[in-house]
């Protein structure tokens, strides 16, 4: 089982979206069958088998096992992945362009970024996992606290200089056998509920 799995297909997307087929998949993160999942549900056997076969159909789940009871044999499924995220990829035309409004200042801009970062992040896991190799990456994740409006301009100002200059060190047009790596760096509010005296005291931050 994959830790993350990437939907791209949009039929797969639609099947994954179903309230009760969604529910399925979480059950799946262990092996059931479809008699074991019916009882945890509360839905007849047969309901939960169309289910699964539209899952399976799109590559959701997948056979761990058959178990032979009496006459019957009972399949054993599990999901593919423990998660799944959407490529934008599944929607197709109106899937967001960042090039179409680019400004580095806009929310919608980074949401418009980050939406193709999972769309080419996802067709690399899927080009990897088919010739059996992994996807070099490398990814940062952290959090500062600005005291001001100022402070987090000038963060910004200061980081955009230093990814600029280590881009203009190690780029190399010319390189033989080099190739492209896609750099974003992003800067945004956490939107998790504010800690220590804010929540304490019930007031709230403001936003900078």
């Amino acid at each position: 089982m994959l830790d993350v799995a990437v939907i791209e297909d949009p039929a797969a997307a639609e099947a994954s979206l179903d309230p009760m087929r969604a529910r399925l998949l979480a059950a799946l993160a262990e092996p059931a069958s479809a008699t074991t999942l019916a009882a945890r549900v509360g839905l007849p056997r047969q309901k939960v088998n169309y289910h699964l076969r539209a899952l399976e159909r799109h590559g959701l789940v997948e056979l761990v096992e058959e178990r032979r009871k009496g006459n019957m044999t009972e399949r054993v499924l599990r999901a593919t992945a423990a998660s799944y995220v959407i490529s934008p990829a599944a929607l197709a035309a109106v899937q967001p362009d960042p090039a179409r409004s680019p400004d580095v200042l806009s929310a919608r801009w980074l949401l418009a970024v980050a939406a193709r970062l999972v769309r080419e992040v996802g067709e690399l896991i899927t080009g990897a996992t088919l010739a059996g190799r992994r996807v070099a990456t490398f990814t940062v994740d952290g959090r500062v606290r600005f005291a001001s409006a100022a402070d987090r301009a000038a963060f910004a100002e200061e980081l955009a200089a230093a990814v600029g200059a280590l881009v203009g060190k190690y780029h190399d047009e010319s390189a033989p056998g080099g190739r492209e790596h896609r750099i974003i760096v992003a800067v945004h509010p956490d939107p998790t509920p504010p800690t220590g005296a804010a929540r304490a005291t019930g007031t709230e931050t403001k936003e900078l």
